[in-house]
């Protein structure tokens, strides 16, 4: 399941992942969500994972938009280790600022996410 975090700028994408991410989700909550970011030229992500095993298959996960944002900043929140490892891993390839956060940081994530 997924849902959108309301009250966040215009150019933060807020969300949450618990449970499986079907599809479904991903046509009906976040596929909107990724359009209409995209009328900012930089958009921040604040994606919160409070799941072992966040998504649907990848193949599933089409969001039917021409193209992504660019990412300005991403925050991470999740307590599973992985993930965790994964996203501090790899985030040199992604051309944006990447911090993780624990759950019980999430408040600073948000904070983070918001700033300047």
């Amino acid at each position: 399941m997924i849902r959108v975090i309301d009250g966040l700028p215009e150019n933060v994408v807020g969300i949450v992942a618990k449970g499986r991410v079907t599809a479904e989700d991903c046509d009906k909550i976040l596929r909107p969500v990724m359009q209409t970011s995209l009328k900012h030229d930089k958009v921040r992500l604040y994606y919160e994972i409070a799941s072992r095993l966040p998504a649907a298959n990848w193949d599933d996960l089409r969001l039917g938009v021409d193209r992504m944002p660019q990412w300005e900043r991403v925050a991470v929140v999740t307590d599973v280790g992985w993930i965790r490892h994964t996203v501090k891993a790899l985030r040199f390839l992604i051309g944006s600022e990447i911090r993780v956060f624990t759950t019980s940081e999430a408040g600073d994530g948000l904070a983070w996410i918001r700033s300047h």
